[in-house]
């Protein structure tokens, strides 16, 4: 059993709820098909950060590119930007998820460096290293957003991009007791920021993990957009987006999605 007062990240738990969602193949963990690399090859391609694509400008040419995916494995936006002609370093925690790139890799004879590491810690790269960071939604499992924005500013080269996403902090605020979402009730209840480890009860907290569901942390939109202009970035492009069905009741008033362009000067 996961010892929550000695592991107040989540990390190690949350690392081991990937592994399983990876194994069960989840959304975010089937690897594309080799006709899509192929497609890829020959310059018809996408990734996305939300359910969207990608808006127009945000990263059309790709060829060359130093491209650091950050908690974004699953075989998916990987190896699609390795077709496509950058140079891709997939950064995970979870081994199973990257597991997926390498097998997509390795099966379409793709240049695809893997490394298994903390979103918050990327001291094995060097200062300056890449041209662009593609971190789709994954800092709501981890409760201190901040450390991903400085080390992103840091091993990207003057110019380059961050292209990130996140929940929007309003999806957290509700209660979730589904009677009140039968109900066409918003109740609020939770403060942002948000943390599963102690706002929630102990028992939902245990039925949690009985489920294998992630432990998440809602952050406050100074934490996940005033953190990057603390760390440097001037943000150039922002974006909302809807899922395609509305898990609460809140997202059929507003986009649970929010992604960000920003730019290293």
């Amino acid at each position: 059993m996961t010892n929550y007062k000695k592991n107040q990240s989540g990390k190690e738990y949350n690392q081991k709820v990937w592994d399983h969602l990876s194994n069960l193949d989840c959304e975010w963990s089937r690897p594309v098909s080799s006709e899509i690399i192929n497609a890829a090859r020959c310059g018809e391609w996408e990734v996305r950060l939300t359910h969207d694509p990608l808006p127009k400008g945000w990263l059309d040419d790709v060829k060359g590119m130093k491209i650091l995916c950050l908690a974004s494995a699953g075989g998916q936006q990987a190896p699609v930007l390795a077709a496509a002609g950058a140079k891709v370093t997939v950064f995970d925690i979870s081994d199973n998820q990257l597991e997926k790139d390498r097998l997509v890799a390795e099966r379409d004879h793709l240049d695809l460096e893997i490394i298994q590491g903390d979103m918050r810690n990327l001291s094995v790269f060097e200062d300056e290293t890449f041209d662009c960071i593609f971190h789709p939604i994954s800092n709501l499992y981890i409760p201190d957003v901040q450390p991903v924005w400085d080390e992103c500013f840091r091993v990207l080269k003057p110019g380059g991009k961050l292209l990130s996403s996140f929940y929007n902090p309003v999806l957290f605020v509700a209660d979730r007791n589904p009677e009140y979402k039968q109900q066409g009730i918003i109740k609020p209840r939770y403060k942002i920021p948000f943390s599963d480890l102690t706002d929630i009860d102990k028992e939902a907290l245990q039925a949690k993990k009985e489920k294998n569901e992630a432990l998440t942390f809602g952050h406050s939109l100074s934490q996940l957009i005033g953190g990057q202009l603390q760390s440097g970035f001037l943000i150039k492009g922002f974006h909302e987006s809807s899922a395609p069905v509305s898990r609460f009741l809140i997202e059929e008033y507003v986009p649970g999605f929010i992604a960000t362009w920003s730019v290293k000067l």
